[in-house]
């Protein structure tokens, strides 16, 4: 354990001089060198990089126990910082200018001079409040700062400040030394420095330029384009926390780091927290937990009215069937979007109806949906044999990258347990579905009706509506008499009708009934499907809904834009939403 702290402590230090080479604060050296070379004073370099350390340990403290802060949205972190810049470079272009202010004759107290006339009076105040006015875009630049930040505060403060204070040295150590190089420089070729020369306007002109780019968030741009080009000094931290020089900076290569080092690097899987029931566990209780140290877990967040879910379903089966006998499990986290979906029964004849024979558990209450941090539908974590989620992927598509990250997580586990791990082809990904889609989800539920196109939106209770003559693109339109409840409305009278005009190829429409009812289906003015209804419209164009479920209308079509119609021959018909592909 000592070990282990002490390699942490070095590890801390040295990211601490890698981080002054990282993208996104190498643009930043220049205004750090600048500062001190402005005055040809030693006493500024060391006052901005005292400052930079200590706003960074102080703004790391901040962030774990203000929840105020973990709120502050980046932009203003960019504006500060930027702000406090150009602030300093006009002062340094334009001297006299402060003083020529008429509010500053007026407010002229010690507190202006702790800002732009003490910097330019030289004051050590001003000096101080640039390097902190750095401290947070600094503390965004190394792995290991976050490491600090995510797990080694919270476990351990005391151990967790001195990793912090080693990193802030580190960093403040190196720029104070590049500083004095660069004072030295000036020395050497006798570069003047008189408060209106030529030297310190450039100067100014720089701070001006940097402060711009950095409160635009033009310096975040910077950044991705110098990692565009390979350069990225951060990669040396992950040999340090455990991968070699080789190792691909893109998080998926993970079988050349120790479980020690995955700790510092990927987050630990969250447990599955109290499912609310298991379906293909023979009745039994699963768990994340039991598979560490055996298996490699595909955890799939879906609920099964999505469509976009139903279309990635293929892929999982394939998947379990390729690879459960070397070292797979995947375990479906069904988490409803509709109170229908809470039912176990209708969960399990979907899943029965999808062909799904891996586990899968109801996350009804959302639990485990919110241990994960998720937003999404549908989403997949890649657990590797450590427990650690070393992958993930959201929505559709991504398919022949997800299994080749499969791979890498088997033969992971086949090097760890000593087995051979067979030699198979990664299936050819297919083009994602969707791609001309322009017509939204649209629920039709009081909750989320904002297009509603004819009636009050937003309400629940029973409308009495009239079909407009005139349809706009992507509102729906009702006629006859309809009750509307949070997620759902449901048509009273015979003979109700829905319209809505999409721009898509594929209709898809979740829905239940109180009683098996049947509904018409046509487009453009009645006209019928023919061979572009979907399966569960028959050759007369008519579907009958009896399940709680997604019902495909239109299939196969080519991309354009129609006028949908639906006509309800009973009562009952409860509508949730439409979709399209």
């Amino acid at each position: 354990m000592y070990n282990c702290r002490v390699i942490l402590l070095l590890i801390s230090f040295v990211a601490g001089i890698l981080t002054v080479l990282a993208p996104c604060v190498l643009p930043l050296l220049p205004v750090i060198v600048g500062g001190s070379l402005a005055t040809g004073s030693r006493r500024r370099a060391y006052a901005i990089c005292l400052a930079l350390g200590v706003s960074i340990i102080l703004f790391t403290l901040l962030l774990k126990v203000g929840t105020a802060f973990i709120n502050v949205p980046q932009s203003f972190w960019q504006w500060f910082s930027g702000g406090i810049l150009i602030l300093f470079g006009v002062v340094m272009i334009f001297p006299r200018l402060w003083d020529s202010l008429p509010f500053v004759n007026k407010l002229n107290m010690s507190s202006n001079k702790l800002l732009a006339t003490g910097y330019r009076q030289n004051s050590i105040w001003g000096d101080m409040l640039m390097g902190a006015a750095l401290g947070p875009v600094f503390a965004s630049c190394s792995p290991t700062y976050f490491v600090i930040l995510a797990t080694v505060l919270p476990a351990s403060f005391l151990m967790g400040f001195v990793d912090l204070l080693a990193y802030a040295i580190g960093l403040s150590g190196f720029l104070l030394i590049i500083a004095i190089a660069g004072q030295k420089l000036v020395d050497r070729l006798g570069v003047t420095i008189e408060p209106g020369g030529w030297f310190r306007r450039s100067i100014g002109i720089l701070f001006l330029v940097v402060g711009i780019l950095v409160a635009t968030g033009t310096m975040v741009r910077l950044e991705a384009w110098l990692l565009e080009r390979g350069f990225d000094a951060t990669k040396y931290e992950h040999v340090l926390l455990g991968a070699p020089m080789d190792t691909p900076l893109d998080r998926s290569a993970t079988s050349t780091l120790t479980p020690e080092g995955k700790a510092l690097v990927y987050p630990e899987a969250p447990e599955l927290v109290l499912p609310d029931g298991y379906i293909n566990t023979g009745g039994k209780p699963i768990t994340i937990g039991e598979f560490k140290g055996k298996k490699v877990v595909l955890i799939d967040i879906w609920t099964y009215s999505c469509i976009n879910c139903q279309r990635t379903l293929p892929y999982l089966k394939a998947w379990y069937e390729k690879y459960k006998n070397t070292g797979l499990e995947i375990i479906g986290v069904h988490t409803p979007e509709f109170a229908f979906e809470k039912l176990q029964k209708n969960v399990q004849t979907a899943v029965n109806g999808f062909g799904i024979t891996y586990p899968v558990i109801l996350d009804n209450e959302y639990r485990t949906w919110n241990a994960y941090g998720n937003q999404y539908w549908p989403r997949k974590y890649l657990v590797d044999i450590d427990g650690f989620i070393v992958y993930d992927h959201i929505g559709e598509g991504g398919y022949a990258e997800t299994e080749m990250q499969i791979q890498k997580a088997l033969a992971e586990r086949a090097e760890r347990l000593g087995l051979a791990m067979p030699d198979i082809a990664v299936s050819q990904d297919v083009a994602e579905a969707g791609g001309r889609v322009r017509s939204p989800e649209t629920y039709f539920g009081a909750w989320r009706n904002s297009n509603l196109g004819n009636g009050i939106s937003g309400t629940r209770g029973p409308q009495t509506l009239t079909m407009s003559s005139r349809l706009q693109p992507n509102e729906f339109y009702l006629d006859g008499r309809w009750n509307f409840e949070e997620q759902y409305l449901e048509n009273l009278s015979k003979g109700a009708r829905i319209a809505f005009t999409y721009d898509a190829k594929d209709v898809y429409f979740v829905a239940a009934a109180t009683a098996a009812v049947k509904i018409k289906v046509t487009r453009d003015g009645g006209e019928p499907l023919g061979t572009d209804r979907g399966a569960d419209v028959d050759a007369n164009g008519e579907a009958t809904i009896h399940e709680d479920r997604l019902y495909k209308l239109i299939e196969g079509a080519d991309y354009g834009t129609h006028t949908l119609e639906i006509e309800v021959e009973g009562v009952g018909l409860q509508a949730y939403t439409f979709t399209f592909g």
